[in-house]
């Protein structure tokens, strides 16, 4: 057994180091088992005129899954567009079809990655004339700074399997590709640019990102840029960031449970002054509660009882106002992961 193992150890880390030369031509990887849900998170804002989202995805290395964090990047030249990378179950293994860019939105698995990939096609926007134009109604973008967008509701194709990462098999999502889209598996493709090559590797070398660390909710769960990852966007129920670890797991490894009486410890022995903690919302935005107004309670319950003890003729003379209870969160809009 252990031979097997290192065996299949060995020929995955093959398969990964010549992964992005025969990306294009479409499989390159198989596993015995299925990729978690895709995490639901909101899209960070577009950085500029002539940048495509690529949605994120569960990719495979020789210690599991890993999430490769959806980013926006530059086509390698003008007129071409982006199809996504899927799982697909065949002969009793999930097989992986890497992504490629081509002058139409090629086959995807019916996969729902959101943000105008909604299972069939793309939706997101057009090329005209030179210039790629912007669905708003699904893109997150600064209509200040782009002036190149419309506005078009789309329809989510799937709809019942809007979270499912693989086609076929068991639970995965019964699609197969329409006869146009036949055709377009016969266009010239182009793979990843050197720039998406280098954006998986860096996600793969971050511990984080597998889902043995993240449960399935990975902390960067979009970025801006490939690179930029201090525009992290978190998944929904992601555990949150340590800055100071490089974007790791704030838990470092640790459970739950170790996890939360931490927390609980630290904040009766230090509380925190000044920090605000977010949730995301729809498009990046966020709704803000003060830890320090959050900490308050604790520390009235330690400083109560010692000054109840040092001077119980002051309660009796003047009894303490009731403690302050901390602010609500308020939503600034729902999520925009999955369309």
């Amino acid at each position: 057994m252990k031979f097997t193992g290192l065996i299949r150890k060995f020929l995955v880390a093959a398969a990964l180091a010549i992964a992005p030369a025969a990306s294009f031509a479409g499989v390159f990887i198989s596993v015995g088992f299925a990729p978690p849900a895709l995490p639901v998170y909101t899209q960070p804002i577009c950085p500029g005129d002539g940048y495509l989202w690529n949605p994120g995805y569960w990719a495979y290395g020789p210690e599991g899954y890993y999430w490769v964090p959806g980013v926006w990047t530059q086509p390698p030249t003008v007129g071409l567009l982006w199809t996504p990378g899927y799982w697909g179950f065949s002969n009793g293994l999930y097989v992986f079809n890497a992504g490629y860019w081509g002058p139409h939105v090629g086959f995807y698995g019916g996969i729902n990655y959101g943000f105008g990939y909604t299972g069939s096609g793309f939706y997101g926007g057009r090329w005209e004339g030179g210039h790629f134009a912007y669905n708003t109604a699904v893109l997150n973008v600064n209509r200040t700074v782009i002036h190149n967008t419309y506005v078009e509701n789309v329809h989510v194709t799937n709809a019942a399997y809007s979270h499912t990462s693989f086609n076929g098999g068991t639970g995965g999502v019964p699609a197969r590709p329409t006869s146009q889209e036949a055709s377009y598996a016969h266009e010239n493709h182009i793979p990843p640019t050197a720039e998406q090559q280098s954006h998986v590797q860096a996600a793969h070398s971050n511990p984080a990102n597998f889902a043995k660390a993240n449960g399935g909710h990975p902390a960067m769960a979009a970025i801006q840029k490939p690179g930029a990852t201090n525009t992290a966007v978190p998944a929904r129920g992601a555990a949150p960031m340590n800055a100071r670890a490089g974007g790791q797991p704030a838990n470092n490894g640790r459970s739950t449970g170790q996890q939360a009486s931490q927390r609980q410890n630290a904040t009766a022995q230090r509380p925190a002054t000044g920090a605000a903690q977010t949730r995301t919302g729809g498009f990046g935005q966020t709704a803000e509660r003060p830890a320090q107004a959050q900490a308050r309670p604790q520390a009235q319950q330690q400083a109560r009882p010692q000054a109840q003890a040092a001077r119980p003729q002051v309660q009796a003379a003047r009894p303490q106002a009731a403690p302050k209870a901390a602010p609500k969160a308020e939503s600034h809009g729902g999520e925009h992961g999955h369309r």
